[in-house]
């Protein structure tokens, strides 16, 4: 098989993606960046009753921390609502189109009923691509068009 039929037929569930940290919206900011903290994670999953409400990023933290935060406010004051997600079964190739178009490196999976169910992560896919595809990946020279100006060795 090659790659476009592997994008087009393995679920996201091929391209390794991890546990959620989970907090619910009336958390605290200070609460929820501990949690980061503590955890390991660039991302929370916002859920309430296990639907999916909301994601913050490291990069909603930096935002965050460039104004004057009220770091006891609840996370859904500042959380990005309605986030994009692809479901468990949706394929490799529209979750790495998703990431593209809308410059993501985190997205939620959710089954059919809107549940958080993990986060699928750049580096997953990264490994996954390396895994079905290590020739294409591996045999490619660090700089494609790079040219040598002279001859290497003796």
């Amino acid at each position: 098989m090659n790659l476009e039929q592997h994008l087009k037929t393995e679920t996201v569930n091929e391209a390794h993606p991890v546990e959620f940290v989970g907090v619910a919206p009336s958390d605290s900011i200070r609460s929820v960046l501990q949690r980061m903290r503590d955890e390991k994670t660039g991302s929370v999953l916002v859920c309430s009753d296990g639907q999916l409400k909301g994601i913050f990023t490291e990069r909603d933290v930096l935002k965050l921390l460039a104004g004057e935060p009220e770091l006891d406010a609840a996370i859904e004051t500042v959380m990005s609502q309605e986030p994009v997600a692809v479901l468990s079964s949706d394929t490799v190739g529209k979750a790495i189109s998703k990431m593209s178009l809308g410059g993501y490196r985190r997205l939620p999976v959710v089954d059919e009923t809107g549940c958080a169910v993990s986060v699928l992560k750049v580096s997953g896919i990264l490994r996954y691509l390396v895994e079905h595809f290590p020739d294409l990946v591996y045999t490619l020279p660090p700089e494609p068009h790079h040219r040598m100006k002279e001859r290497e060795g003796a």
